[in-house]
This record gives C-alpha cells, sequence and structure tokens, in this order.
C-alpha cells in the first residue's frame, strides 16, 4: 500500500475521534475542525516517523495536544470569533442540557495544561503515565494537574448535579 493511502486509511479512521478530543480540548467544534486540520497536515509531514512510532494513535494524540498547547500561548483565535450563535450540535435525547453546560463552562475556564490532562485522563481514559508522555511531563506533574483540576471544578460546580472521580493514579 502507498504511504499515502495508509495516511488516508488512519485519518479517515481516526478523524471523528480526533475532532471529539479537539473538541473536549477548546470546547467549539469549529475551532475543534481547525485543529484537527493542522495537527493531521502537521501528521502528515512526520508520516515515516509516525509509522515507526510504537503506538500511532499516541503520536496523532500527542500530534493533537500539541497543536492545541502552541495554539494557546499564540492566542491567534481569541482576536476573532467567527462562529454562529448555535455553532453546537443538538443534544441526544434524555440528555441533561444545563448539567453539560455547567459542566463545559467550567471545563473551559480551566488552565489549558489541566483541561488536556482531564480530557487526556477521563475521556481518553489514559493511564498516568502515558499522559506524562503525551504532554511531556512526569507522572507526578500529571497527578497534580488533574487533582488541581478536579478541585478547581468542585470549587465552580453545584456538588449535587456532579460526581466527579478522585485525582488519583
Amino acid at each position: 500500500m502507498p504511504a499515502d493511502a495508509g495516511f488516508t486509511e488512519y485519518v479517515t479512521a481516526g478523524a471523528p475521534w480526533l475532532r471529539k478530543v479537539a473538541f473536549l480540548l477548546c470546547g467549539d467544534w469549529h475551532r475543534a475542525d481547525d485543529l484537527v486540520q493542522s495537527a493531521v497536515t502537521k501528521l502528515y509531514t512526520h508520516w515515516p516517523r509516525a509509522l515507526r512510532a510504537d503506538n500511532l494513535d499516541g503520536y496523532a494524540r500527542r500530534t493533537l495536544v500539541n497543536t492545541f498547547l502552541a495554539e494557546q500561548r499564540t492566542s491567534w483565535w481569541r482576536l476573532v470569533d467567527l462562529r454562529p450563535a448555535d455553532h453546537d450540535p443538538p443534544p441526544a435525547a434524555g440528555f441533561d442540557v444545563e448539567t453539560a453546560l455547567d459542566l463545559r463552562a467550567a471545563i473551559d475556564r480551566l488552565p489549558p495544561r489541566q483541561r488536556a490532562t482531564l480530557v487526556l485522563r477521563y475521556y481518553c481514559d489514559l493511564p498516568v503515565n502515558d499522559v506524562a508522555k503525551t504532554l511531556g511531563c512526569s507522572p507526578g506533574t500529571v497527578k497534580s494537574q488533574t487533582a488541581r483540576a478536579v478541585d478547581a471544578l468542585r470549587g465552580m460546580l453545584p456538588t449535587e448535579s456532579f460526581t466527579l472521580p478522585e485525582a488519583t493514579a
């Protein structure tokens, strides 16, 4: 199979998952699409290296998270908001919209690295060591960032509405 075909197959299969992770990181579907596009472009330029990685999904996830964190540092996206007022897809039936909006707003107020840590730990369900590898930090940093993020969420959210995970390994 030609290299481009393998890349196309991988990205086609992984795009929905990458988009969901990107949304959880940034909180906006349009911006998530931009993040995924940037990450996929970087992945393409380093595709031979990505194929040599022990974990291709981990390589793609790290590329996405690093793209998000780099964007947070440059803040270009804060200058112009081109989103329409109805930018989020409709919720699923039986979905508690008010609770989800409260949680989304609280997560958006977290610093980018804490937000990335929570997404990787609880949405991607990665162990501490994998999160540390993805973020390029120590496992202790992941644990402390997770604990701080969970504590911050507890302070921002009504306790009767949420059961937040314990921030342990």
